[in-house]
Parts: structure tokens; C-alpha cells; sequence
């Protein structure tokens, strides 16, 4: 791994489960170092997560895996005066702590910020929780579901007939682990000042839909779901095709009418109910009907090969498998395999190339407590066993 911006950085990783584990890999990927604080009971939740009943039975599921490698696992009892002490004794030699227990709970173990800040004024401290350290859900116990929910995302995902339907991976967990990595990351260039970070799943899935949030307070209109259609602009959306459906985006004029002359559908350009984009999208229905008659006529590939061509975007809608094994993906070189036999492993790499190179992990996520010996004193884990 030659790619290390934060190489010589030390982060102290209290996280569990998604959000916070998927932070701290982030940070791990670029080169720091990310002891992992667990739990001697089993440790993280994720460890016992996944599709593989084998390794979720030995505290390796696929759920931990999949965020965990590149870091230390160390075992401490933070409810107990030992664990505590061993903790604060790592506090000093760290550069970041990262939480994501609910509001509250590190103040009442005596290890909330101001308790730390006092032994390291410099320190960085993120505390990733469901809502947000203060507002009238502060209490409440958050998953990414419920956050999809309360957030409004579900809401506008499906279509009439399916609508509430959650997003198909965990969004809030991982919009809110990605935006705690770039708020430490921000912190870290700012030293020498110390700094705590509120790191809200709900903050940041709202912040997402910035331009659907703007859209309603700016012009009144309900966010609602419209499935696969893109409501700015049409036709954009999702159409059959003889074997399979395909998106196109023909968003702007010029792509409009490169897309009719293809099909041989001339006259529509000029037609007053296709004439400009407002008139498209209020007959956005009709258009696709006219769209699709041609579009059965030929397979998926033959038509997002020829469109692409004509600078009209278009593209194939795939599976997950299918995504990964297709020659583009495997080009970009973002899966890790790691390990060999029946032990190895296959997780993402970093999502950044940096000068040409992917930083990519190089060590398997860590076994509970497996470098407890070499960052906790020997009579300090006697004590918390």
C-alpha cells in the first residue's frame, strides 16, 4: 500500500456494526493506524454478520470483514475501572477517537470528550450517532433503516405501487461513515487545534438530497417517489428493450434529438407535445410508449453501444455480479483479495485513486483482541479478564 497521506496518525476506533467501522477503514486505507477498541464479550456486533453461518460462528462475518481490514483489535472493558484506565493510558498517543454509541453513553462510562480533551487538548473526537448530539431524537436507538425512514428516503424510493422501500444497501450507515472520514480528515489539517465532530446519519442523508430538499422548500412541491423516471427531465429513466432494461439520460435537447433521429422517431421533435422539455416531461409516459416500440426491437447491447456512441448516455441495468465481473470494473482494480485458501477474502479497496494508484489494504481484518499484548500492559489485561 504506497499511498499513506496519514501515515503516522493514530486513531483509536470505539465504532461498531457500519457507520463507524466503514470511517475508520476509510482512514486505514490512506495510512493510518486504526486500533480497533472491542468489546471482550464478543466484540463487535458485525462479527458475527453475514451470509456464511461458518465464519459468523468464529466472530469473522462477512459484515465485519467487509470494513475491518488494515486495523489492530484490542479487548477492553471500558464498564470497568481497568478497561478505563487502559483506555485513557492510549488516549495521549493518539491523534482521533472515534464513537458511535447513542448521545451519552462515553459521558457516563467517564470517557466523554471533555474528560479526554482534558488529558489531550488536541485531540480529535467524532462521535457518529443516528441523529445528531442534540435535537429531540437525541435518545433514540437508530439503525440505517430507520434513518432511511425517518429521513424521508424511503418515501421517495419505488414507485406507486412500492413505495415506502428502503435503498438495497445500507445508505445512512455508509453516507455517515463517509462523511465522518472527510470531517477527520478536515480536523487533521487543521491542527493544532483539537476538535469534536457531530456526525449525524440523519444530517448526512438529508444533505444528500440537497437538490430534492431545495426543490421542495424553494417551490413548494412534495418530493414523492417516481421510480425509475427522472423527474427533471425526459425521457430519462429506465426502458425495455428485447432482452433486458437499459437507462438513458437524454437530459438535454441536443441528446433528445440525437436520440429520436436514431430510433427514427423524426416527427416528435417537432410534435408540440415533445417540443421542449417541460411539454416532455408532462407527457413523459406517452413518449416512453413511443421510445420502448423501437427499443424492443433490439437487445440492450446493440442499443447502449450505438447511443453511447452518439453521446446520448445510456447503459446496461445490471446485477450486483454483474457489475463486478464486466471487464470495465475489473480494469479500475477496486477488489482486495486477501489471504489464500478457504481464509481469503474479497473486500473493496479505497474509492479514490491517487496519482494512478488505488490505496488497497494489505493485512485481513484483525481476530478479537489480537493485538491486545501489544498496546495494553500485561497486568492491565490480567486485571480486565
Amino acid at each position: 500500500m504506497g499511498i499513506k497521506p496519514l501515515a503516522g496518525i493514530r486513531v483509536l476506533d470505539l465504532t461498531n456494526v457500519l457507520a463507524g467501522p466503514y470511517a475508520c477503514y476509510q482512514l486505514a486505507l490512506l495510512g493510518a493506524e486504526v486500533i480497533k477498541i472491542e468489546r471482550p464479550d464478543g466484540g463487535d456486533l458485525a462479527r458475527e454478520l453475514g451470509a456464511d453461518p461458518d465464519r459468523n460462528a468464529v466472530g469473522m462475518g462477512v459484515s465485519f470483514l467487509a470494513q475491518n481490514a488494515q486495523k489492530a483489535s484490542i479487548c477492553l472493558d471500558l464498564k470497568s475501572d481497568v478497561g478505563r484506565q487502559a483506555f485513557l493510558d492510549l488516549v495521549p498517543t493518539a491523534d482521533v477517537v472515534v464513537e458511535n454509541f447513542r448521545p451519552g453513553v462515553m459521558d457516563r462510562l467517564g470517557l466523554g470528550y471533555e474528560t479526554l480533551k482534558a488529558i489531550h487538548p488536541e485531540l480529535i473526537y467524532c462521535a457518529i450517532s443516528g441523529y445528531g448530539q442534540t435535537g429531540q431524537r437525541v435518545a433514540d436507538p437508530a439503525y440505517d433503516q430507520i434513518v432511511q425512514g425517518v429521513s424521508g428516503v424511503m418515501s421517495i424510493t419505488g414507485d406507486d405501487m412500492s413505495a415506502p422501500l428502503r435503498v438495497g444497501y445500507p445508505l445512512a450507515d455508509t453516507l455517515g461513515g463517509m462523511t465522518a472520514a472527510f470531517a477527520i480528515s478536515a480536523a487533521l489539517n487543521e491542527r493544532p487545534k483539537g476538535a469534536f465532530l457531530d456526525v449525524s446519519m440523519m444530517d448526512a442523508v438529508l444533505s444528500s438530497m440537497g437538490w430534492v430538499v431545495s426543490n421542495h422548500l424553494m417551490t413548494g412541491v412534495a418530493p414523492m417517489a417516481h421510480g425509475n423516471e427522472n423527474t427533471t427531465s425526459a425521457p430519462s429513466g429506465t426502458f425495455a428493450t428485447a432482452d433486458r432494461p437499459i437507462n438513458i439520460a437524454a437530459n438535454r435537447d441536443s441528446q433528445w434529438q440525437a436520440l429520436a433521429r436514431h430510433l427514427g422517431l423524426d416527427d416528435l421533435i417537432t410534435d408540440p407535445d415533445f417540443v421542449n422539455r417541460e411539454r416532455r416531461k408532462q407527457n413523459r409516459h406517452v413518449l416512453r410508449a413511443k421510445i420502448e416500440s423501437v427499443l424492443r426491437t433490439d437487445t440492450a447491447d446493440t442499443w447502449v453501444a450505438a447511443l453511447n456512441a452518439l453521446g446520448v448516455p445510456a447503459g446496461p441495468v445490471q446485477t450486483v455480479p454483474e457489475a463486478l465481473a464486466e471487464t470495465h470494473a475489473a480494469s479500475r482494480s477496486i477488489i482486495a483479495n486477501l489471504g489464500q485458501g478457504a481464509a481469503q477474502i474479497s473486500v473493496m479497496g479505497s474509492p479514490i485513486v491517487w496519482n494512478g494508484e488505488r490505496p488497497m489494504p494489505t493485512q485481513l481484518p484483525p481476530a478479537l483482541g489480537a493485538d491486545t499484548d501489544r498496546f495494553v500492559p500485561k497486568t492491565a489485561k490480567k486485571a480486565d479478564d
